[in-house]
């Protein structure tokens, strides 16, 4: 994660010397940035090296291919052609995708065979002030969405602010804002709380309370996830070398109604020209996915799952092909760009 630009020192005009609180405010600031406490990240990538190194947001079954057209590279301008078929739990789908990227603009679309409709904006207007769009209108009722939200990076915490699907007359929706806060060079402590009012008459509200490691030299993290209602996540990254990276993570349920877990083990490998993730967990699932890069414009996968308890298996096929005028430095500076708006990429947003 790239570094953030250093802050400069708070104003004295805004904090005149006959303010009374402008003097212990102004010890406080300086006091927290000799500390020299990291920027913690968001609460939404609290796991996103976990996610990562699991497949489980990789995985597919079925045949698949995707067309990439790249139009420019600066600014990042190209559309995709996706095609999805055989899967044992998907209908055969088509998607036609752009995506337009510059140094504070990302823009993303896509409209499938059904008609339905996605885009998601960022919009960054300060080194630490992100704005954020999803929108998706879909043919089927009650699957339309639009999540506003709004990113603060400080010098060492970070707050976020998201709605979806508000509705100004009667507040119905789902708000939820989160906060998280280095209290050591090593340790965040943070919490989200998530506000669901599907009618003026109904109301829920959700608290998770959080906290991050990360080792001093970076190879590994250590997350953690607690609702009081009693349901605990705890997660652990390390990266074993250049090329290996270990994870694991376990979900507890100890709600009165249900008590349930689940663990799951996984590995990446990052070869020259190739990936590989394994994974198991404790329902007897076993799965892997290869994706071998043949050429910067040709990969192929192929994706495989065993349902041991279950007697059932499923696999994935398939292929990424790139057509574009660059060069190959500028196709692996594109496929670096890439990377980096995909981890900026919001995950789903919040059901009720």
């Amino acid at each position: 994660m790239a570094s953030l630009p250093e802050q400069s020192s708070p104003n004295p005009l805004l904090f005149p010397a006959y303010t009374p609180f402008s003097s212990t405010l102004n010890r406080f600031q300086k006091w927290r940035a000799d500390l020299g406490l990291p920027n913690p990240g968001t609460v939404e990538n609290l796991q996103k090296e976990v996610k990562a190194t699991h497949l489980t947001n990789y995985a597919f079954d079925g045949g698949r291919a995707d067309l990439t057209k790249s139009i420019s590279m600066n600014p990042l301008f190209q559309v995709t052609h996706s095609f999805a078929l055989g899967s044992q739990t998907m209908a055969p789908s088509y998607n036609f995708g752009a995506i337009y990227a510059s140094e504070k603009v990302f823009l993303q679309g896509g409209v499938d065979h059904d008609g339905n409709v996605s885009a998601r904006m960022n919009q960054g207007w300060t080194a630490s002030h992100v704005s954020k769009m999803q929108a998706q209108i879909s043919q089927q009722a009650g699957h339309n969405l639009l999540q506003l939200e709004h990113d603060y990076q400080g010098m060492d915490f970070n707050l976020n602010l998201k709605a979806a699907n508000p509705w100004p007359t009667d507040l119905t929706g789902i708000y939820v804002g989160s906060y998280l806060q280095s209290v050591t060079k090593n340790l965040a402590l943070g919490t989200e709380w998530v506000y669901q009012r599907p009618t003026p008459a109904t109301s829920d509200l959700v608290a998770t309370y959080l906290a991050k490691y990360t080792s001093s030299d970076k190879s590994w993290i250590a997350t953690a996830q607690l609702q009081p209602a009693g349901i605990l996540q705890a997660t652990y990254w390390q990266k074993l070398s250049e090329k290996v990276e270990f994870a694991a993570d376990l979900q507890l349920m100890a709600a009165p109604m249900r008590r349930d877990a689940l663990a799951t083990l996984g590995a990446k490998y990052d070869l020259r020209l190739a990936t590989f993730r394994a994974q198991l967990d404790s329902t007897g699932k076993v799965s892997a996915l290869l994706e071998q890069r043949f050429t910067p414009t040709f990969a192929f996968l192929m994706s495989g799952e065993i349902d041991h308890f279950k007697n059932a298996a499923k696999v994935g096929v398939g292929v990424m092909i790139e057509s574009s005028a660059l060069s190959q430095e500028e196709l692996e500076m594109q496929m670096q760009q890439m990377q980096m708006q995909q981890q900026a990429l919001s995950p789903p947003p919040p059901t009720s």
